[in-house]
């Protein structure tokens, strides 16, 4: 037989991996081109075509070197061979049979091998992977993510997008996630914000694009009090998005912030980012202006580079997923759909309580809620809990279902813990910086004034006349608290139900 190679190359350990390190390669290939091709990226392609397949790679290699090695080895030691290679005579009954199961075994073998491969490839590229076996840990953010207005949207387009860079990074921090899973060392809950999350212009705005958000949105909110009648109270609202360019509208209002023609950085005091002492803002000519706020000193020394931080779509857009809703506002969604009848007397306030008693289990906060509200009317309310007993009975079951979509008392998980900086109602949100105590040095302020952000247009409590203005309403709290609700942040009051 003729040699093309040294005969140390001639040995069974050197071409079975040869083998496997050529097979390994053309597989990198293939992936690659699979990738370049597809419409669509999936980031967890790089999982099969740049870690799982360079490592068979790197072993095939190795296994090359070692063969090599030994057969130099042999022949310092004198020792040789009578066949350099195993011997196949396929004029040999025996043999020929071996090699036919040989042969078929190992393409049916590699067929389903690569069949599988993929499958499991695109399993890992799926939500139910990330949500309930590779991060059992995260059921409350799976949970969330099942409601949320990006449902629809892949888990790993926002956690990782595109590109190798990100995925890199993602692996990397991810190892620690693994060590604390295994060893139970994650904490209760998990914490956020994710200091290492991606850019959301990386992410997000390969959808949303702000440089075209413009106009304004009307929303109408209905809240019912937790008084005997369930008093409603109805707002409609004009919110002024605003933000894009001149070519597209009015460059003013909330997307104001994200405009290409401001940058905008702050510094926060807490992990959660809801104490902003220092806002600085930095225009297209370059001019500067920095707020302070005359509540919350910030120690010069922590005004650096370090502690800076860009304004991005998250920090407002907190929860643009993983969003646990309070119960105030999930039980007034629900009576405004009438899955919760406003009949009922003092059904917010006792849906609320029951929401917010503070369970160890769901199993039991779930019968808890039952019990609660059953015996509420029974013992206050007889005749309803007798004509009404199918309406309490669909509250209940309504409550129950707020429960399980945002507490997890397994994980310490509720909505207080995970603010949403979205609006100021449960949380400071807005009055972060907007709270009218954020001055510069030549004493301009950030301004506090409600129409900067929104205009209502009507307002109505109950069934009295709804008073409307196009150019906007004087909001009237809806319990008489004088002026308190324009010095103090709603949240004070709200965020403690």
């Amino acid at each position: 037989m003729r040699k093309w190679l040294p005969s140390s190359f001639y040995n069974t350990i050197t071409i079975a991996g040869a083998a496997i390190a050529a097979i390994s390669f053309g597989l990198i290939l293939f992936l690659i081109l699979l990738e370049t091709l597809a419409a669509e990226q999936k980031p967890y392609m790089g999982i099969i075509a740049f870690v799982i397949l360079p490592a068979f790679l790197i072993v095939g290699l190795i296994l090359v070197a070692f063969g090599i090695f030994r057969e130099h080895r042999r022949d310092l030691k004198g020792k040789h061979r009578d066949h350099i290679l195993p011997r196949i005579d396929l004029n040999d009954p025996k043999h020929r049979r071996a090699f036919t199961i040989f042969s078929i075994g190992t393409i049916l073998l590699l067929m389903f091998s690569a069949f599988g491969s993929y499958k499991a490839y695109e399993y890992t590229d799926s939500d139910q992977f990330c949500g309930t076996i590779c991060h059992k840990v995260m059921t409350p953010e799976y949970t969330a993510y099942q409601n949320s207005p990006h449902a629809r949207v892949g888990c790993v387009k926002c956690h990782i997008g595109s590109g190798a860079d990100w995925y890199v990074r993602s692996k990397i921090s991810g190892a620690y996630q693994i060590y604390s899973v295994l060893f139970n060392k994650y904490s209760r809950p998990i914490e956020t914000p994710i200091t290492n999350l991606r850019p959301a212009r990386e992410t997000c705005e390969q959808c949303h694009w702000p440089k075209v958000f413009y106009s304004k949105m009307e929303k109408v909110k209905n809240y019912y009090l937790s008084d005997e009648d369930n008093s409603k109270m109805s707002l409609t609202l004009s919110i002024n998005i605003g933000g894009g360019n001149e070519e597209s509208g009015v460059t003013t209002g909330i997307h104001w912030h994200m405009n290409i023609a401001n940058d905008i950085s702050y510094i926060a005091t807490d992990r959660a980012r809801q104490v902003i002492p220092w806002v600085k803002i930095k225009s297209l000519d370059g001019k500067e202006t920095v707020y302070k706020s005359t509540d919350v000193k910030i120690p010069n020394s922590l005004i650096n580079d370090k502690n800076i931080r860009k304004m991005d779509c998250i920090d407002c857009h907190n929860r643009p997923t993983h969003i646990y809703h309070p119960p105030a506002s999930s039980v007034n969604d629900a009576m405004a759909a009438n899955l919760i009848d406003p009949q009922l007397p003092y059904v917010k306030s006792i849906s609320v309580d029951a929401l917010e008693a503070g369970y160890t289990k769901k199993d039991i906060a779930l019968d808890s809620i039952k019990t609660k509200i059953e015996e509420f009317y029974n013992l206050n309310y007889p005749n309803t809990a007798s004509k009404m007993k199918d309406k309490i009975e669909q509250a209940i079951q309504e409550v129950q279902k707020i429960y399980a979509r945002n507490y997890f008392p397994e994980m310490n998980v509720s909505w207080k813990k995970f603010p949403n900086n979205i609006g100021h109602l449960y949380s400071p949100g807005c009055f972060r910086c907007h709270d009218g105590k954020h001055v510069s040095s030549d004493g301009k302020v950030i301004s506090k004034d409600c129409n900067i952000c929104h205009t209502i247009f009507s307002e109505q409590f109950g069934n009295e006349k709804p008073e409307v203005s196009l150019t906007g309403v004087k909001y009237r709290h809806p319990i008489n608290i004088g002026d308190s609700w324009k010095e103090m942040n709603c949240s004070d009051c709200h965020s403690k139900n």
